[in-house]
C-alpha cells in the first residue's frame, strides 16, 4: 500500500500556487486545467516512484530470545538489510500489548547494499505464553513521494519466564566466586571441609597454619576450608492470598518465585541438595531435594505456570507435609508474607515444629509503599497539619501493620527462626547472601 509523504504534499501545495496565480491573472479555466494536469502527473510521478521502492523492500528478521524474563528489560533485535536503494524506513513490530516496551515505534536510515540491527525492550509483568504478531513497515520511496506500507509475516509464540536474567547474573558471580575472580566465601575458618593450601599471607590468622606442610616446603602454609556441602534445602513458596497483591509492579508470589530460585541455583552450586514445595491450603506441587544443575531446569519448567490464588495458606499442613518427606536435618526456607496477628500466630505455630531438628528460616517480602506512608516526607507531614485527615489515617495503619511486623518477628526470632524481612525488589539478593553466610557459618 502507498501513503501520500510530506514532500508530496508540498508539491501539491506548490501546483495549486501556480495555479491560483494563473486562474487569478489570465483566466480560471487555465488555472483549473493547469492544476488538474500538475496533480496527474505528480501522481503518476508518486506511483512511478512508489514502484520502484516495491522492487527494493528491505528484509527484516527479529532475533528474540524465546525464554523473557518477567518484570525485566527483555532486549528485542530487529536485523535490517537493503537492496539497491538507501531507504528511511518506520517499524512497529506487533509484541504483545499486555508489555511495556521501550518505543511503540522505531524510525532509522539504512543505506543501499547494508545491514543494521536496532534494538528495543520490552518488559513483561506477568508470565505465561504471549503471541507475537507481524512486523509492519513503512519504506520511504527514492525521491521521497510516497511511504510503501507492508508487513512481514513474523507470528511466534513465546514464554515468560520469572528473572532468568538474575539467574544468569546470579550463576555468574557464584563462578567467579568458586574461581577466585572475586572475593569468596572459602577463607580462613570458614567452613569444616578441607579445600587447599596455600602460603600465608600478611593478615592470615596464625591458628590455620599447617604446621607439616610449613615444615616440608620451608615456608609459612595454611589450610583453607569450605563450606560443608551435601546438605539439604528445602524452600516452601507460599501462593496464598497475600501472594497475589502487587508490591512494585510484580505479584508478591512473582518476587517470591525469582527469589525462590535464586536461592535454588545458589545451594545447587554449592553442592546442596535443594527441593521446593508451593502451598495454599495445601502443598499443590512438591519437588523432592535433588543435587545437580539438571534439578534447577526442573525446577524451572515445574514453577514457571503457577499462579497464587486468592486462598489462606495452611502453614502447619504444609510444614507437617514437609517433615513427614524431609527426615534428615534441613535447612528449611518459609517465604510468605505477615500482615496481622492471626496469620502470624499460625506461622509462628508451624515453624516452632521445626526447632530443634530442622533451621527454620522465615522470609517476608516488604512492601516500600508502606514505609513510605508510615515515614512521610517533610511535605506531606505539613499536608497532615493543614487536615488532610485521611493521611492521617492511612499513616496510622501503615504504623500499625508495621508494628504487628516487628512483633511477629521478634516471636519468631525467640523461638529460634532466622527471620529476613526485605523490599521484594531486593529479597534475592538478600536472601543469596544469607544462605552463603550460614553456609560460612555452618549453622546447617
Amino acid at each position: 500500500m502507498l501513503i501520500l509523504a510530506f514532500r508530496f504534499y508540498l508539491f501539491l501545495l506548490l501546483g495549486s500556487a501556480i495555479a491560483l496565480i494563473f486562474a487569478i491573472f489570465f483566466n480560471l479555466s487555465l488555472g483549473i486545467e493547469i492544476i488538474l494536469i500538475f496533480d496527474s502527473i505528480l501522481l503518476g510521478i508518486a506511483i512511478f516512484d512508489g514502484w520502484r521502492m516495491k522492487r527494493d523492500r528491505i528484509e527484516i528478521k527479529r532475533d528474540i530470545i524465546p525464554h523473557l524474563s518477567i518484570g525485566r528489560d527483555n532486549v528485542i533485535v530487529l536485523s535490517i538489510t537493503s537492496k539497491n536503494q538507501a531507504t528511511e524506513i518506520c517499524i512497529k513490530d506487533r509484541y504483545p500489548l499486555e508489555f511495556d516496551v521501550s518505543s511503540s515505534q522505531l524510525e532509522t536510515f539504512i543505506d543501499k547494499n547494508s545491514s543494521q540491527n536496532i534494538t528495543y525492550t520490552v518488559n513483561p509483568k506477568q508470565r505465561g505464553e504471549y503471541q507475537w504478531g507481524n512486523i509492519q513497515i513503512r519504506q520511504l520511496s527514492p525521491w521521497r513521494l510516497v511511504w510503501y506500507d507492508w508487513q512481514i509475516t513474523a507470528n511466534q509464540t513465546i514464554k515468560v519466564y520469572p528473572d532468568l536474567i538474575a539467574l544468569k547474573e546470579l550463576s555468574l558471580r557464584l563462578t567467579l566466586e568458586n574461581t577466585g575472580s572475586l572475593p569468596k566465601n572459602r577463607r580462613l575458618g570458614m567452613g569444616t571441609e578441607f579445600a587447599e593450601l596455600r602460603e600465608y599471607r600478611l593478615g592470615d590468622d596464625p591458628r590455620f597454619i599447617d604446621w607439616k606442610a610449613t615444615a616440608r616446603r620451608s615456608r609459612p602454609v595454611v589450610r583453607i576450608l569450605e563450606p560443608e556441602k551435601e546438605q539439604t534445602v528445602i524452600i516452601l513458596l507460599d501462593r496464598g492470598r497475600l501472594m497475589t497483591a502487587q508490591v512494585q509492579g510484580l505479584k508478591r508470589f512473582d518476587w517470591g518465585l525469582n527469589a525462590t530460585l535464586s536461592l535454588a541455583l545458589a545451594g545447587l552450586n554449592r553442592g546442596d541438595r535443594v527441593g521446593i514445595g508451593i502451598f495454599d491450603r495445601e502443598v499443590v506441587t512438591w519437588i523432592p531435594p535433588q543435587r545437580g544443575q539438571h534439578q534447577l531446569s526442573k525446577l524451572i519448567e515445574r514453577l514457571t505456570p503457577l499462579q497464587p490464588v486468592l486462598l489462606e495458606p495452611d502453614y502447619v499442613g504444609a510444614v507437617t507435609q514437609l517433615v513427614n518427606q524431609q527426615t534428615r536435618r534441613a535447612l528449611v526456607v518459609l517465604i510468605t508474607d505477615i500482615i496481622d496477628n492471626t496469620a502470624s500466630t499460625e506461622l509462628l505455630s508451624a515453624l516452632a515444629r521445626l526447632t530443634p531438628r530442622y533451621l527454620p528460616f522465615c522470609v517476608t517480602l516488604r512492601d516500600t509503599q508502606i514505609d513510605q506512608i508510615a515515614h512521610p516526607t517533610n511535605g506531606s507531614l505539613t499536608q497532615v497539619r493543614q487536615g488532610e485527615i485521611t493521611q492521617a489515617y492511612q499513616q496510622a495503619v501503615a504504623l500499625d501493620l508495621l508494628t504487628q511486623r516487628q512483633i511477629a518477628f521478634g516471636k519468631l526470632k525467640q523461638k529460634g527462626v532466622l527471620v529476613l524481612d526485605a523490599p521484594a525488589n531486593l529479597i534475592s539478593q538478600k536472601l543469596v547472601d544469607q544462605y552463603l553466610q550460614l553456609k560460612a557459618r555452618n549453622l546447617l
